[in-house]
């Protein structure tokens, strides 16, 4: 069973910059995928980054692509998520999630999921 814990949230100043990590145990490297999705309060979850973990191919959504960037360190487990360029629209929820099933930004199909940790970006 897939156990994932996010850490790294915080509150930052537009511009500013955090890292997510996001430690995992009972990955299936190789064939799983890893992402993270944000839910901001009133909106629907979406797809912000996702790492194959077999190939290293990575997506990005539009909102994010140039200023995020997802990595893993198979060593340690973990999954990274560097922001930068921090805007107020980025305020959310931060969740991390694993799985190998469907596009890489369909909820559906990521079987386990983190706890999140919260994002707040201010002006």
């Amino acid at each position: 069973q897939v156990q994932l814990v996010e850490s790294g949230g915080g509150s930052v100043q537009a511009g500013g910059s955090l890292r997510l990590s996001c430690v995992g145990s009972g990955i299936t490297y190789q064939s799983d995928c890893l992402a993270w999705f944000r839910q901001a309060p009133g909106k629907s979850r979406e797809a912000v980054a996702s790492i194959y973990t077999g190939s290293g191919i990575k997506n990005y959504a539009d909102s994010v692509k140039d200023r995020f960037v997802i990595s893993q360190d198979i060593a340690k487990n973990t999954l990274y998520l560097q922001m930068n360029d921090l805007r107020p629209e980025d305020t959310a929820m931060y969740y991390c999630a694993a799985g190998n099933d469907g596009a890489w930004y369909e909820q559906q199909g990521y079987r386990s999921w983190g706890q999140g940790t919260q994002v707040t970006v201010s002006s």
